[in-house]
């Protein structure tokens, strides 16, 4: 992989939280900066890191891809995305190796192409990370299982054209029906951009939403009461 931003608590101990930060097509890391000093303000303690698409932006003189958008088709973007899920894998295996993070406090943060890969990533690899936070993205194919250690967030515009808001309405039905753990945000009027109101929304999420596989082991680890039908 080429360059990778790098925001680091100044603690440098084991982080509390790994944030990893996709671009979109066309963009580079540093297009996600904005997003990240958001998110380093409210979380000073994490770990954020910001890599670069693997490939040079194959329709233009400018930028990185994670894959590849020329002639695309729904039948060539699975394989596609599913040969950069690879790669991408085994650098934020490595990325966690290095900082001694676990996938438990690893989220994954895309915007449109990167949001593709985060949410395949979690879809093929279930809790490798905690969360993934899904900015104007979509799946590659709707999925056929739910991730169980993972919880997705997703984010959109209501006015995107570039990758209609119904990919994430489709996304959060197909995902209800399989028993994942999901939410759903829509912005009123804004299109394909990492919009302040959805950095608001998403920052919201990762504060309040408490994720169904932390309610079902407190539950688990509750005491049952017996009842054996007399007079209590």
């Amino acid at each position: 992989m080429s360059d990778c931003l790098e925001i680091l608590p100044p603690n440098q101990g084991v982080p509390p939280q790994l944030m990893v930060l996709l671009h979109g097509v066309g963009a580079d890391a540093a297009s996600m900066l904005p997003l990240a000093r958001a998110l380093q303000h409210e979380f000073p303690q994490a770990a954020l890191l910001i890599p670069e698409g693997f490939d040079a932006f194959d329709a233009g003189p400018q930028g990185r891809q994670w894959f590849s958008v020329s002639g695309i088709t729904e039948e060539n973007r699975p394989p596609r995305v599913a040969a950069a899920r690879e790669r991408f894998v085994r650098w934020l295996r490595a990325a966690q190796e290095r900082l001694r993070a676990t996938p438990a406090v690893t989220a994954l943060v895309g915007f449109s192409q990167g949001a593709i890969l985060a949410l395949e990533t979690a879809q093929a690899e279930d809790g490798l990370a905690g969360r993934v936070l899904a900015f104007s993205g979509r799946y590659a194919v709707l999925p056929d299982h739910a991730p169980q250690l993972t919880t997705l967030h997703l984010l959109h515009g209501a006015a995107d054209t570039v990758m209609p808001a119904r990919h994430a309405r489709e996304a959060l039905d197909r995902l209800a029906l399989l028993g994942g753990d999901a939410t759903l945000d829509i912005a009123e009027g804004v299109g394909h951009v990492l919009h302040p109101v959805l950095i608001e929304e998403a920052i919201h999420r990762l504060r309040s939403h408490i994720p169904h596989r932390t309610w079902q082991a407190a539950l688990g680890a509750a005491p049952r009461m017996q009842r054996d039908g007399g007079t209590h």
